[in-house]
């Protein structure tokens, strides 16, 4: 990478990709887990206390105009959402409504957690969209729409166990 000082003042960088893929040719970078999902807000302050209500996890607000919510393996950040569409690009356009294909989801250890855990949520404000009920894949599941819309799974399954440190695994079938 090579730097260098414009008339303005302003540093531009410049970075020779061919230099540096050849460093990892025939290595294939693996993306081992996701570290943060994003959600963009219409209201930062609102999202962030129906998350800490929610998830039972106080929020990060130490920097200024994003929330963490730091959980084990992933956190979430919320974040303004017409921000976070110019963060990708000003050619984004930004538009909400309808379902989008995508779901967020917290496997519980219970069937009864997951009704506790989606009450939880409806007195935080969401809007239950599916009771929690038995599955036909043999679960346990509840749907519900946070603030912005974001639907969210709350799921218990037979085919689900926690790991001692509180990771996700299938269960051994064999």
């Amino acid at each position: 990478m090579s730097l260098t000082e414009q008339s303005n003042g302003l540093l531009t960088a410049s970075v020779d990709f061919k230099r540096y893929a050849s460093y990892s040719k025939g290595v294939i970078m693996k993306i081992s887990r996701v570290t943060i999902l994003t959600l963009g807000v219409a209201d930062l302050a609102r999202a962030t206390k129906f998350y800490e209500a929610v998830l039972g996890t106080p929020p990060n607000t130490s920097y200024d105009g994003v929330t963490f919510i730091e959980l084990p393996g992933a956190w979430i950040s919320l974040y303004p959402l017409e921000n976070l569409a110019k963060d990708i690009s000003l050619e984004v356009p930004i538009t909400r409504g309808g379902f989008s294909g995508v779901t967020l989801a917290h496997n519980a250890r219970s069937k009864e957690d997951v009704i506790a855990i989606v009450e939880r949520a409806r007195s935080a404000g969401a809007r239950v969209v599916k009771e929690p009920q038995e599955t036909f894949w043999g679960g346990f599941s509840g749907y519900f729409a946070d603030l912005d819309g974001y639907y969210w799974e709350v799921a218990w399954g037979p085919m689900f166990e926690f790991a001692e440190d509180g990771e996700l695994r299938l269960k051994n079938n064999g």
